[in-house]
């Protein structure tokens, strides 16, 4: 994911021997609040403290954000990933701290992948069966072949050359002219204007966001604004993706109890657990600035507490909903992008179940008794995990965004596994299902959660001017003064939501920005992205 709106190579500057920077001796031990402890949170405060800063995390649940792993009772390491569960390599950033924390990975059960096996697509009331896409109709042949074709009429093959290379010229050249073209139209506009499609059928088009290519369905998101789909498909965000064995939950919580980097000016072996005393603090309820300058946070029971600095990791929205921010933090400009960001809906309903059953082989087919499943019915997508011979399974059996999420919303975790197993059994109807279900069900609304309010960000039209306003935000010397000192990122201020790396980047951006902000500096071998802002800046589009 270099690029391509800031083609920094974040992945060497946290991996260079010189590390990420230094501070003024004067200046170790300051304190500096990190709101929320999801992947964002965690890298800034890991790496804060291993400049010689003192993070203060404020968690309103737990370590892990939306990297949130579920472990079924007496499941036997049966678990449901409930946020984020599927990394694509390209994210490397990510990977740097998951390989730092010695964390296995395995490929993603995508739809017509090795990993997931065989793949139904039931569309239409049609069921097709496959292993790959040379399995199936020649119909889908044509879907994919214009999804690729649409892609190359804006140039998609120079962009990836382009990153390959780490070409950053190149790379903005040929992206700051998409910017300017592609922010005012959605991905349907781009679906339906293309030639590609042009000289397909409506149904195409219709089996595209049903079902699509990758890792699924594509009409949630043809609201979009097309920058933002262009960049999931040019930095490969929906190819070659891994899961994490274990749950990516250890990620956020290893950097908990990881020891600072090698050379930090704290005593060898302090983590965030020990400078924490074991536990995050409270919610914080407010932020305001004092009179010597220094920011106040208050938690929910009512204590403050000041800190030299702050770096908000939390959903944008909560800004304005949960944690009572003096409105001189930010500029109204600021607040307008803030507020105007516009989060997706996401729901995501698992079973355990005694075994991989879906591996037997039906005698009279010779099929999979059933596959990772695409369709238009209410359960969109379902996701099959295998975890070993002798030892439970589980199935995701329905993960749906938008208006699909939404059907969704206002049933119980019972409701909602009979309504996708009614689903199931019509494209199953030979499939017990339910005789294989053991322990609780689990599912998660993302929109229904108050700390959350939405899976993540879904930029419409119109929206870059306020993605450049957060993204940039952590470069601050020419803010007014009230306005220094605060930070932002999570994968919310990044240009790639939904994304882990996207909270990774944003993340080190803030340290960056802190570090500066108390007088430190990269080394000059190492500079960071703030060094090469400059040089690297997002186009800004005329306001």
């Amino acid at each position: 994911m270099f690029g391509p709106d800031f083609p920094f190579p974040f992945d060497d500057w946290i991996s260079h021997p010189a590390g990420l920077g230094e501070i003024p001796r004067e200046a170790h031990g300051r304190e500096v609040a990190v709101i929320g402890a999801g992947l964002a949170g965690m890298v800034t405060a890991y790496e804060l403290m291993s400049l010689g800063l003192a993070p203060v995390i404020y968690e309103p649940t737990r370590i892990g954000g939306r990297l949130r792993t579920h472990r079924f009772e007496g499941g036997d390491g049966a678990i449901a990933e409930l946020g984020g569960m599927r990394f694509p390599i390209s994210g490397r950033g990510f990977f740097h701290y998951a390989d730092a924390l010695g964390l296995t990975h395995r490929p993603f059960p995508n739809p017509l992948t090795e990993a997931a096996g065989s793949t139904v697509i039931d569309l239409w009331g049609e069921t097709h069966y496959g292993r790959t896409l040379d399995d199936l109709p020649e119909f889908f042949r044509e879907v994919s072949d214009a999804w690729d074709a649409a892609l190359e009429e804006i140039g998609f093959t120079a962009l990836q050359d382009a990153i390959r290379a780490r070409d950053a010229v190149a790379l903005k050249r040929h992206w700051d002219e998409l910017v300017a073209t592609w922010d005012d139209r959605t991905f349907y506009d781009f679906i339906a204007s293309s030639q590609a499609f042009s000289k397909l059928s409506f149904r195409h088009r219709e089996a595209f966001g049903q079902v699509g290519f990758g890792t699924g369905g594509w009409d949630s998101d043809f609201p979009n604004s097309m920058l933002e789909i262009l960049r999931v498909a040019v930095l490969e965000c929906d190819t070659d993706q891994r899961l994490i064995e274990g749950g990516v939950e250890q990620l956020p919580r290893g950097l908990w109890d990881l020891p600072a980097r090698a050379g930090s000016p704290w005593p060898e072996g302090t983590t965030l657990a020990s400078l924490h005393g074991g536990a995050t603090l409270p919610a914080a309820a407010a932020i305001s600035r004092a009179d010597d300058g220094r920011f106040v946070v208050r938690d929910r029971w009512g204590t403050e507490r000041s800190h030299d600095a702050v770096v908000a990791t939390c959903q944008s929205w909560l800004l304005t909903t949960e944690i009572d921010c003096d409105e001189s933090l930010f500029s109204q400009d600021m607040w307008m992008a803030l507020d105007r960001t516009r989060y997706m809906q996401s729901t995501k309903t698992f079973v355990m179940v005694d075994e991989p059953f879906w591996k037997r082989t039906d005698p009279e087919t010779g099929r999979d008794v059933m596959s990772m499943t695409l369709t238009d019915r209410l359960t969109r997508g379902t996701y099959l995990f295998d975890n070993g011979p002798g030892r439970p399974a589980v199935i995701c059996l329905s993960y749906s965004w938008m208006s699909d999420s939404l059907k969704m919303l206002p049933h119980s975790v019972d409701r909602r596994v009979d309504l996708a197993l009614n689903a199931l059994a019509k494209i199953y109807p030979d499939v017990d299902i339910r005789a294989h279900i053991v322990g609780d069900p689990v599912t998660v609304t993302w929109e229904d959660d108050p700390y959350f309010l939405g899976a993540f960000k879904g930029a419409l039209p119109g929206h870059y001017r306020y993605n450049h306003r957060m993204y940039t935000h952590f470069m601050q010397d020419g803010a007014p003064a009230d306005e220094r000192g605060i930070f932002i990122a999570g994968d919310d201020v990044s240009f790639t939501p939904a994304w882990a790396e996207g909270a990774v980047q944003t993340a080190l951006n803030a340290v960056w920005g802190v570090m500066h902000h108390f007088g430190g500096a990269s080394h000059p071998d190492n500079p960071g992205p703030g060094d090469r802002f400059d040089e690297l800046a997002p186009v800004a589009l005329p306001e």
